[in-house]
């Protein structure tokens, strides 16, 4: 069951898109598989089905899921050399400069940082 910080700066709905993320590529959830209804994952997780919607809206978008009309939303078969754009790229390099400038300002050291980022990367990549 994913986890939700309501007390996180992130909206819900993108907490709901990185813990999706993050199953398919630890390979919980596989190619084909069906995702819980918007309904059933609302109730299991106790928030507006808006909320899940919007999340699998946006999932569908960037190509992780596939909704199939009358059948539900499934996880789609991801290429690697696919996935990746330059806006992506973009997009990543801008949130990575954020998150740096907080460290910084935190005072965390660039040691400190690697080892966050290598831990993260076993933990939730298993490696790759």
């Amino acid at each position: 069951m994913m986890h939700l910080d309501p007390n996180h700066p992130k909206p819900i709905y993108e907490q709901i898109i990185l813990n999706i993320k993050k199953e398919v590529l630890q390979g919980i959830l596989l190619p084909g598989e069906k995702l819980p209804s918007v309904r059933t994952l609302a109730k299991d997780l106790s928030i507006n089905p808006n909320t899940i919607s919007k999340a699998y809206k946006e999932l569908e978008n960037q190509e992780v899921i596939i909704s199939v009309k009358g059948k539900g939303s499934f996880v789609r078969n991801i290429e690697p050399e696919n996935t990746r754009s330059v806006q992506d790229e973009k997009k990543l390099k801008q949130q990575l400069r954020e998150w740096l400038v907080e460290a910084h300002y935190l005072q965390v050291p660039l040691k400190t940082i690697y080892q966050w980022i290598d831990e993260e990367a076993q933990e939730n990549l298993h490696g790759n």
